[in-house]
């Protein structure tokens, strides 16, 4: 009866095993499959596409005082999505989990200022780059930096799971080391770290420059502001989807040329930056 028994138990342990390792099969294919899957047909069907954005980017995609939500990237994929009759709806998010966000399907793309990285690149995909940027060292004209040594024992601050974030870990030799126990201060929005660098609260700011610009063109005194150019390599913003979205990214590729082509996408580019210098299309011949 002993030996009966135990060979019950046994058995019991084994098929719970097995139905175990069956469940995460199954969590694994799903999500998997969310990856994989190609979406443009039920973006399609439902007429709206929703969008994933830090809503504190500016120019890109930020919040005017009575709270409407305006900017360059705002403009450019609605002007894309009219092409297919198709509304986009813009969904804030917190920025450090933006990945995780567009693989639980909550967004369908990434579309706010965001660059292409090596390690982005395993995780998602991209459209063609639209924009070209690259990430500055933004001071108070009074500290007397002028380079990123001049960061030494200072205070840095960097977004969270910026690019820039990124760049100073994969590069300590070029700013990391120099700053303050070799750590930088992390902030949610570049907003607040504008507030601290005012403040003196910090010393320096790792940033976009396309943000950077834009905010310092609008402040009171943009001249009391310092901004350097590094080391670092000249970063491209594209739009961030599922790897599965192929046909998605084929839409949104042929629309941005066609944008080109037609002289809307220079319309925005001089709307938001006065020039059309940064884009990375360009019309066809």
């Amino acid at each position: 009866m002993r030996k009966k028994l135990v060979s019950l138990v046994a058995l019991l342990a084994s098929l719970i095993m097995v139905l175990s390792l069956s469940g995460c099969g199954s969590k694994k294919s799903i999500a998997q499959e969310a990856n994989t899957a190609d979406t443009w047909s039920s973006i399609k069907k439902r007429g709206r596409v929703i969008i994933g954005l830090d809503d504190t980017f500016v120019p890109m995609g930020f919040r005017q005082k009575n709270g409407k939500l305006v900017g360059y990237d705002i403009d450019l994929a609605k002007a894309v999505f009219k092409q297919y009759g198709i509304k986009a709806d813009f969904q804030p998010i917190d920025w450090n989990m933006k990945e995780t966000e567009l693989r639980n399907r909550t967004i369908d793309l990434i579309w706010n200022g965001y660059t292409i990285t090596p390690a982005r690149q395993k995780q998602i995909a991209f459209s063609r780059p639209y924009m070209a940027n690259r990430q500055v060292l933004v001071t108070k004209k009074s500290e007397n930096i002028t380079s990123f040594s001049g960061m030494q024992n200072k205070t840095l601050g960097v977004q969270t799971s910026s690019s820039g974030a990124s760049l100073l870990d994969e590069h300590p030799g070029m700013l990391k080391d120099y700053i303050k126990d070799k750590t930088p201060v992390m902030y949610d929005s570049f907003n607040n770290a504008f507030m601290d660098l005012d403040a003196g609260r910090i010393q320096g700011m790792l940033i976009d420059s396309v943000y950077a610009g834009y905010y310092i063109q609008h402040e009171k005194n943009p001249d009391s502001y310092q901004t350097t150019v590094g080391g670092f390599d000249g970063e491209d913003f594209a739009v961030g989807m599922r790897k599965g979205d192929k046909t998605l990214k084929g839409k949104i590729d042929s629309a941005l040329q066609q944008l080109a082509n037609d002289g809307t996408l220079k319309k925005i580019n001089e709307k938001w930056f006065g020039t059309n210098d940064n884009s990375l299309v360009e019309p066809e011949k």
